[in-house]
């Protein structure tokens, strides 16, 4: 076995992208804070912090109140120094979004999109070129972040996804080529659960699953405080696992899938044959007719909400997370799932583990694309040498804090 030894120049580029990252997640913060978490001497925290507040990627936030002797600096993220891109391709339509470093929503967007047409791809990169080379759009922009339901394998570059039909797809490539920027896709509840670890409801928790409901059934799983993908990407595909025996056929091909249980499409299809839905209305329609109390429609909830439960019970008791997010658009059903899901999840979910918390998050698809724009910002603060990517989307960041320092 061989060892590597770092250099003076890798061990200063992991020292910046540390600090760089601790101010980011609990700024402001102050000096002697940050060399007292990373275990860095203070000289080295304040050689560091020095240049980051030359470039203008960080700034003076206030000072601490003194108790005794000099107040410290608290420093903070200077969020508009630079911007990501990010978009959650759904098959009907994307929604793409611009934000700053701290993750604040700078421009949205939102156009129909055809994932099934034999030019989709080519179609996806008018419309993105269109959106990131937008006149006036923002900040100087990093990198893109693509959003997916299915699996990308970062071995070889491609994405599965038998819900766009879109298969061995070397997506990343493709878009990087035709823009000409840093490109990062992911399975889209990855990437939600990415932006929940960064900068929401998971900031503080480093073991919790992002469970999602809707066209389809996701699940983002957060171990030691980073996504677990799997090898190949395959983490995840919570989905895909069996919920009844020679059930329907599910859009990856088996049978009895949970998707095909508890999904949009499938609560539409069990509307249909009970007449309650005339082809062509949409799952909305079923919805308002559970808000009216029509019987049926309850029971239809009533059912996909029990076998939803006793599923996160399930994974609950193998993964034994602090916390479980659930959310997509199906959430907007919550009121007519809700009771069925409480019973079965506590009915079934190991009596240790009963305490874990499950909370509904509002459904919004800017947020799916947000996450997919973490993407960009997890690699700004990541350390580095971990990729070719990430090496080019910090060399941006560089090149835009040398800009700010020659117009200064």
């Amino acid at each position: 076995m061989s060892y590597r030894t770092a250099s003076s120049g890798h061990t200063r580029g992991l020292n910046r992208s540390a600090i760089f990252r601790t101010i980011v997640s609990s700024g402001p913060i102050a000096r002697t804070h940050i060399a007292k978490a990373l275990g860095l001497s203070p000289a080295t925290v304040t050689a560091v912090t020095r240049e980051l507040l030359d470039q203008g990627l960080v700034r003076v936030a206030e000072r601490a109140p003194s108790q005794g002797g000099r107040p410290a600096l608290l420093l903070e993220l200077v969020g508009g120094a630079a911007s990501a891109f990010g978009v959650k391709i759904a098959p009907d339509h994307l929604v793409g979004v611009r934000i700053n470093l701290e993750a604040e929503l700078v421009t949205s967007y939102e156009t129909p999109f055809d994932a099934s047409a034999p030019d989709a791809v080519k179609t996806l990169g008018d419309i993105l070129d269109e959106w990131v080379n937008e006149p006036s759009a923002g900040p100087p922009l990093l990198g893109i972040g693509l959003g997916v339901a299915g699996v990308f394998d970062a071995r070889t570059g491609t994405l599965d996804s038998p819900l766009l039909g879109w298969r061995d797809l070397p997506l990343a490539r493709i878009v990087q080529d035709r823009l000409g920027l840093p490109v990062f896709v992911d399975n889209d509840v990855n990437t939600l659960a990415v932006a929940e670890r960064l900068y929401g409801r998971g900031h503080d928790v480093d073991n919790f699953i992002a469970v999602t409901i809707g066209r389809g059934v996701g699940l983002g799983i957060v171990a030691g405080g980073d996504i677990y993908r799997g090898f190949g990407g395959g983490a995840g595909e919570f989905g895909h696992t069996s919920a009844v025996e020679d059930g329907a056929v599910c859009t990856c091909g088996k049978r009895g899938c949970l998707e095909t249980v508890v999904a949009d499409p499938a609560l539409l299809v069990e509307a249909r044959q009970l007449g309650l839905l005339a082809d062509g209305q949409r799952i909305e329609h079923l919805r308002e007719l559970a808000g009216q109390g029509q019987l049926q429609a309850r029971q239809i909830y009533h059912a996909a909400g029990a076998t939803l439960g006793r599923a996160v019970a399930d994974l609950v008791n193998i993964l034994g997370p602090e916390l479980v997010l659930l959310s997509g658009e199906g959430t907007e059903a919550w009121p007519y799932l809700s009771e069925a899901f409480a019973g079965a999840y506590a009915a079934n979910v190991f009596p240790p583990l009963g305490h874990v918390p499950v909370e509904v998050d509002p459904w919004d698809d800017a947020k799916w694309a947000i996450g997919a724009a973490t993407l960009v910002l997890r690699a700004t603060f990541a350390a580095p040498l971990d990729g070719e990517k990430e090496a080019s989307v910090r060399a941006r960041l560089e090149s835009v804090a040398s800009a700010a320092e020659v117009v200064a």
